[in-house]
């Protein structure tokens, strides 16, 4: 069984949302989805300023297997993006919750992320 903590919230599209202490958000892909394609070789995170919205296609994660788009799990601008993926995609396989962490967001509606799943919603989602 994959990784799911408990503190995260998530899309039923794999994505994954932390709340930081100043409100902004920090977004990747599930340890479900990084597993289910396989070594990474190539991350396109959004450019900083970007404005997204929900649900939105804003990244690609590419493997040996496949390239996959990532969503936008709410709208916001993007405030950072996670630089080192570039020369370390595998940083996504190795911790997708902590270094392998995808882009920064600025949420329009911080209360947004309360309907996005809890873990155990997103565990019964993939069933």
């Amino acid at each position: 069984m994959s990784n799911t903590p408990a503190d995260l919230k998530y899309a039923k599209s794999h994505e994954w949302v932390k709340t930081l202490p100043d409100g902004t958000l920090l977004i990747g892909i599930t340890d479900h989805a990084q597993a289910a394609l396989g070594d990474l070789v190539f991350v396109e995170t959004p450019k900083v300023g970007r404005v997204l919205a929900a649900g939105e296609a804003c990244c690609v994660v590419e493997s040996v297997k496949a390239a996959s788009d990532v969503y936008a799990p709410v709208a916001g601008t993007v405030i950072e993006a996670n630089t080192r993926l570039g020369e370390n995609p595998e940083l996504v396989n190795d911790a997708p919750y902590e270094a392998g962490w995808l882009w920064k967001l600025q949420p329009a509606n911080p209360a947004d992320v309360d309907g996005l799943l809890d873990a155990a919603g997103y565990v019964a989602s993939l069933a």
